[in-house]
C-alpha cells in the first residue's frame, strides 16, 4: 500500500554509486602522485589513455545520447592541435593558454560547419561530417607558416622554458622533456575528470534528459516540447570545444604536427568508435571500460601489424552481435549495477510535512 502521510522525492544515487565515488577520489589522488612512483613510459601511457578517454566520452555524448554518428571528430583534433601551435609558434602565447584557445577555435568552428552537416541525416550526416574534416584538413595543408603538408614543431624553448616545467623540474629533480610529460599527464588527468563530471552533471539536468528523449525518439521529444536541434547544436559544439582541447593537448605533449596525422580518420575516430562500441555506448561507463580494453589489446597486438587491425575488427563485430550495448551494458544488464546512474527512482524521505488551514488547524 502506498503511504500517504509520506513524501517521496526522485535519487539517482545508488549503493554502488556512492562506494564508486569514494574509490574515484581515492585513484583520482594516487593519480596526481602517480610522476612519484612511476617512470616516463607509464605516464605517456597513462597520458594516451586519458587523452583517448575524453574522445571516447565526447564522441559517446555525440553519437550515444544526442544520435548524432559523426566520424569526422579528427576535424575539430587536427583544428585544436593547429591552433594550438599558431597561438605558441607565430604569437608567443603560452602552452596552457593556447590550449584553452585552441578549444574555443574548435568550438567556434563547429559552428559554420553545423550549418551544413544538420541539414542531413544519418549516414548523410555521418559522411557530411568526414567530407568537413577533409576541407579542414587540406586548408590547412596550405598554411606555409606552420610547415604545410609536411608539418612543423613547437620552438625548442616554448614548453622547456615554461614556468611550470621549471617547477616540476626541481620538485621532482628531472629532466625538461621528463618534466613536460609530467604536466601534460596532469593536465590530461584533470581534462578527464572534468569532462565526465561535466558529461555526467549535464546527463541529469533537465537538458540531459530532453536529449535522451531526443535519441529515444525525437518525435515524441518535440511533442513534449523539447526542442531536439537547439539541443542538438548545443551539444556538438560542446564535444567540438572538448576535443578542440584535447587535440591541442596531444600535440602539446607531442610537440610536431603534419596534417595527415592531425587529421588521421584511424587514431582519432576510428579508434574512439570502437572504444565506445566494445564498452557500451549510451554510458559514461562503456568509454572507461573500453579504453582500458584497448590499450590492452593495443599493446599485446600491435607487432602483428595489419593483423592487429583485424583482430580489432573481428573483437568489435563479436561485440555488436552478442552484446549490442557494449561489455558495460551486458554487465549492467545481467548485475543491475551502474556507477554513473541517470535514471531517477522515487525514494520516501520522510513523513509528509504538516500545513495549516484558513483556521489554524494542522492538516495532511
Amino acid at each position: 500500500m502506498v503511504d500517504r502521510t509520506a513524501f517521496w522525492k526522485a535519487e539517482t544515487r545508488t549503493r554502488a554509486s556512492s562506494l564508486f565515488l569514494g574509490a574515484a577520489l581515492v585513484l583520482v589522488a594516487v593519480a596526481i602522485a602517480a610522476p612519484a612512483f612511476v617512470g616516463r613510459g607509464a605516464l605517456r601511457d597513462l597520458f594516451f589513455i586519458l587523452t583517448m578517454l575524453v574522445l571516447a566520452q565526447s564522441w559517446n555524448l555525440l553519437a550515444g545520447y544526442a544520435g548524432l554518428v559523426s566520424v569526422g571528430q579528427q576535424a575539430f583534433v587536427g583544428f585544436g592541435a593547429y591552433a594550438m601551435f599558431a597561438a605558441v609558434s607565430l604569437w608567443g602565447v603560452d602552452p596552457i593558454s593556447a590550449i584553452v584557445l585552441a578549444g574555443v577555435a574548435a568550438g567556434l568552428l563547429a559552428l559554420p560547419t553545423g550549418f551544413f552537416v544538420f541539414r542531413l541525416q544519418g549516414a548523410y550526416f555521418a559522411i557530411g561530417t568526414w567530407v568537413v574534416a577533409e576541407v579542414v584538413r587540406l586548408s590547412l595543408a596550405q598554411w606555409k607558416a606552420l610547415g604545410g603538408g609536411t608539418g612543423t614543431s613547437l620552438p625548442a624553448g616554448a614548453t622547456r622554458d615554461f614556468a611550470p616545467v621549471a617547477w616540476i623540474q626541481g620538485l621532482f629533480g628531472v629532466r625538461p622533456a621528463h618534466a613536460v610529460d609530467i604536466l601534460t599527464y596532469w593536465l590530461a588527468l584533470a581534462l578527464a575528470v572534468a569532462a565526465i563530471a561535466f558529461i555526467y552533471r549535464f546527463l541529469l539536468t533537465r537538458q540531459g534528459l530532453g536529449l535522451a528523449a531526443i535519441r529515444d525518439n525525437e518525435l515524441a521529444a518535440g511533442a513534449l516540447g523539447v526542442d531536439a536541434r537547439r539541443l542538438k547544436w548545443a551539444v556538438y559544439v560542446a564535444t567540438a570545444f572538448i576535443t578542440g582541447l584535447t587535440g591541442a593537448l596531444i600535440y602539446v605533449q607531442t610537440a610536431r604536427i603534419s596534417p595527415d596525422a592531425a587529421f588521421s580518420v584511424v587514431d582519432w575516430t576510428a579508434y574512439v568508435i570502437f572504444i565506445v562500441v566494445i564498452g557500451g555506448i549510451g554510458t559514461i561507463e562503456g568509454p572507461i571500460v573500453g579504453v582500458i580494453l584497448f590499450f590492452l589489446l593495443q599493446n599485446g597486438l600491435s607487432q602483428y601489424g595489419s593483423w592487429y587491425l583485424l583482430v580489432l575488427g573481428l573483437i568489435a563485430i563479436l561485440v555488436m552481435l552478442f552484446a549490442p550495448r557494449g561489455l558495460w551494458g551486458l554487465f549492467a544488464d545481467r548485475t543491475g549495477i551502474q556507477l554513473f546512474p541517470v535514471r531517477r527512482t522515487l525514494r520516501q524521505a520522510g513523513p509528509k510535512p504538516q500545513t495549516s488551514d484558513s483556521r489554524g488547524g494542522p492538516h495532511g
